[in-house]
């Protein structure tokens, strides 16, 4: 192996797969949502944290909707 590589003549390319890299957020679950998501982990091998970004991902690419009510308790 050379000692000294001359790198200032590379081309640089960019990144094919940059529209797919994760984004790392931070989010408050109850647990019984993380337990479930564990548990089917373990079903299925899947990491729980993939498992729930598949979930999320099929609600955006079919623009499902949660349907939510709220309601006034009386005073």
């Amino acid at each position: 192996m050379r000692d000294k590589y001359d790198f200032s003549k590379m081309k640089g390319k960019r990144n094919p797969y940059v529209k797919r890299l994760k984004q790392p957020v931070t989010m408050r679950l109850d647990q019984d949502t993380v337990s479930y998501f564990k548990a089917m982990a373990d079903e299925t091998g899947v990491p729980y944290q993939t498992l729930i970004n598949l979930y999320l991902r099929d609600c955006a690419v079919n623009q499902r909707k949660l349907a939510m009510e709220w309601r006034v308790a009386d005073a």
